[in-house]
């Protein structure tokens, strides 16, 4: 069984991944996805440790043209 911190930290990963793999910078994904560049910063940076919905992980991997499913991969995939 993992904790919560394990589950953030691998879509912490997978964003910040894809997200330099479409040679975006977090401003351009936050005006993407609709939402705020401190707030794609902060779900990077580990200082938000709840808060993040699926409806904003849907507007995140919309706007990184990636099914929501690649932000639940784990890290060793």
């Amino acid at each position: 069984m993992h904790d919560d911190t394990y589950y953030f930290n691998i879509i912490r990963h997978n964003i910040r991944k894809y997200r330099e793999r479409a040679g975006l910078t977090q401003q351009q994904l936050a005006d993407k996805a609709g939402i705020t560049m401190n707030y794609v910063a902060k779900i990077e940076s580990k200082k938000m440790q709840r808060g993040f919905t699926i409806v904003i992980l849907g507007r995140i991997a919309d706007a990184l043209r990636i099914d929501i499913r690649e932000l639940f991969k784990p890290l060793d995939e």
